[in-house]
């Protein structure tokens, strides 16, 4: 019997020691049963790192990764079993993004309020707009100003990127919007005159339908969304059909366009020649906000946590791949948030009527976001909470206090696994999904914080208000 077992591998032991990548002992060397695997290592790996959270590795022996049990590596590769066995481990990429927990710059530029902020899709620029009519690129290697881009009349109150990283355009108080050269920090042709009123939303027309990005679409307060070409720089279709102010605009990844008025609806647009398909109706005020349960794909389009750049003939495949993966079999889902203190869960290609109706805010939903990953809403109000909702079924999880002010924004982290929220309190805070805790408090503006954002791959978080200065904060 022992004959069999020794022979098997199961009654011996070896003896390791472990060591991250850079060289650093996990303990002191130990002995483990040589019928141990990845599988087992990696939970050794997990006790000793005492990680919450149990998280995947890889296993490594000179350099070769080690696949089988270490008793049959040994016996395959004729190591002695008198000798310490080294084996590294390596986190594999199910990656995790730190949480900010400090300012790493504060920088000034700005003249007046900062009223929108957002990163490239890449998260290697940086674009602001602000009440002294300009938009500003930072450069984020030097934490620095870049460009100031002169050309607007009024307030930039809107800033978006196309999904590809190639374009910038900024919408104004006067209705004007802007097209930059984010590499000379120049308008790229005069501004796009239509709207009446000033701008309320830009959305990109996602990279996995049209690549190069060109068509975008821009809600206003003068009742109507229009579609604008970069490269024509025209208008090319007005959506007209709401009797109030759009207040929100997104293009969705299957083709359509959703607006939010003050009408209290929300409309729905094919693109080709602007035809309204169906309306959604429920609110009984306002639609401040709306969220596509795909968002962050959309913004990103062929950009994931990795970094990779993909040429242009690749790029919109990729993006399709990565679109297809966060949607899976359920369709597109969308939710509002209104003046009337509810939200509504709808999947506008299924049914006009909405999934679920979610009560509980005490005043205003300002700012509705879907996760990354469309498992989770969240919500910010001025009944100073943020709120966290089941993406799916639309179900109440928990709100998140601590703000003392309205809350205006709110932001996630790659990963899904935090959400960021700006107040007019001067706080920024930081909520941990798993726990429901707040994880980080980020007190240092000298006002209200109008506008952030989390970074695309995770590495910075950007803040900006009424104090007229941006901060960037890191892990």
């Amino acid at each position: 019997m022992t004959m069999a077992t020794n022979e098997a591998g199961m009654g011996n032991t070896v003896m390791c020691l472990l060591t991250d990548p850079e060289g650093t002992h996990l303990g002191s060397a130990m002995y483990i049963p040589q019928s141990a695997g990845p599988l087992q290592l990696t939970q050794l790996v997990n006790n000793f790192l005492n990680n919450e959270e149990k998280l995947p590795y890889s296993f490594y022996v000179s350099d070769e990764e080690l696949l089988v049990p270490v008793g049959t590596y040994l016996e395959k590769n004729n190591v002695s079993v008198e000798n310490v066995l080294k084996i590294v481990y390596q986190q594999q990429a199910v990656f995790r993004i730190r949480p900010v927990n400090r300012c790493s710059q504060t920088i000034a530029g700005h003249a007046e309020a900062v009223l929108c902020v957002s990163f490239s899709p890449d998260g290697k620029q940086l674009a602001s707009g602000s009440g002294d009519t300009t938009v500003r690129l930072w450069d984020l290697n030097t934490e620095t100003p870049l460009f100031t881009c002169k050309g607007h009349r009024n307030w930039v109150l809107s800033v978006a990127w196309s999904p590809d990283g190639k374009h910038l355009v900024s919408g104004s108080k006067s209705g004007e919007i802007c097209c930059w050269n984010t590499k000379k920090g120049e308008l790229d042709g005069s501004p796009l005159t239509g709207h009446k009123k000033w701008i309320t939303g830009i959305s990109w027309e996602p990279v996995h339908l049209s690549s190069p990005c060109r068509r975008f679409v821009t809600s206003s307060k003068d009742g109507d969304a229009r579609i604008w070409d970069v490269t024509l720089k025209k208008s090319l279709i007005c959506l007209s059909g709401h009797t109030l102010a759009v207040t929100c605009v997104k293009w969705g990844g299957d083709g359509i366009i959703y607006t939010g008025s003050q009408d209290c609806t929300i409309k729905m647009w094919e693109t080709t020649q602007g035809k309204l398909i169906r309306e959604l109706k429920g609110h009984g005020h306002w639609v401040n906000s709306l969220a596509l349960s795909t968002e962050y794909v959309l913004r990103t389009g062929a950009f994931d946590h990795t970094g990779r750049q993909y040429p242009q003939n690749e790029e919109m495949k990729k993006a399709l791949e990565r679109y297809n993966k966060t949607k899976g079999d359920s369709p597109e889902r969308l939710v509002s948030g209104s003046d009337d203190f509810t939200m509504f869960l709808w999947e506008p290609s299924v049914s006009k009527q909405p999934k679920k109706r979610l009560t509980g805010h005490q005043q205003l939903v300002n700012h509705v976001y879907f996760s990354p990953d469309g498992k989770w809403i969240a919500s910010a109000s001025f009944d100073r909470s943020v709120r966290l909702w089941n993406g799916i079924t639309g179900q109440f999880v928990t709100a998140f206090r601590g703000h003392v002010g309205p809350v205006y924004q709110v932001s996630w982290s790659a990963d899904s696994r935090m959400l960021l929220s700006g107040s007019k309190d001067s706080t920024l805070k930081i909520w941990e999904i798993r726990t429901k805790t707040l994880k980080q408090d980020l007190p240092g503006h000298a006002d209200e914080v109008f506008a952030v954002d989390w970074s695309p791959d995770g590495e910075k978080v950007v803040s900006g208000g009424k104090d007229r200065v941006l901060k960037l904060w890191k892990g």
